[in-house]
């Protein structure tokens, strides 16, 4: 996996840490490509083992399975601090049996231990879920921290 770390000059802030980075709550956007073109689709994700874990949907299991070459892209900003990080991957995905014990980190990751799911998530949680698990191998992997000074304010922008 190749890592191209980029940053906006503004005050020499120090790059962000992938794995901490990815460990965050964020969406994933995953993009493929349909039969009708180009899709997007937000994910929830797990980095583990240096692949980007999914919970398969409806149609970019089938994308995948087309074209295995997608890209996903992850932002964290907040426009208070100024703090925007952005990272970049590309790579090559593919469509997996149902992972359980994937899955309940995935869901654990956003919405805390499983007494506290939303019941959307039950089949999660007692391992009725059918849906395939999506791995993602990246290739290339470009961070990017383009955060900036709000008000002239002093020092590095936090994320809270």
């Amino acid at each position: 996996m190749e890592i191209i770390e980029q940053k906006v000059d503004c005050g020499g802030f120090d790059l962000f840490d992938l794995d901490e980075f990815l460990g965050r709550p964020l969406f994933a956007h995953l993009s493929t490509v349909s039969a009708d073109g180009p899709r997007e689709s937000p994910v929830w994700f797990l980095w583990e083992d240096t692949a980007i874990w999914i919970i398969g949907g409806e149609s970019f299991p089938r994308n995948i399975q087309r074209e295995s070459r997608v890209a996903i892209g992850f932002v964290d900003f907040n426009p208070v601090s100024g703090m925007l990080h952005h990272v970049g991957m590309r790579g090559t995905a593919e469509v997996l049996p149902y992972k359980q014990e994937t899955a309940r980190r995935i869901i654990q990751k956003y919405c805390g231990p499983a007494d506290s799911w939303d019941r959307r998530f039950d089949d999660i949680r007692f391992g009725t879920c059918t849906l395939p698990t999506i791995r993602f191998l990246p290739t290339k992997v470009v961070m990017r921290d383009q955060s900036y000074r709000v008000g002239g304010t002093e020092g590095p922008p936090s994320r809270l």
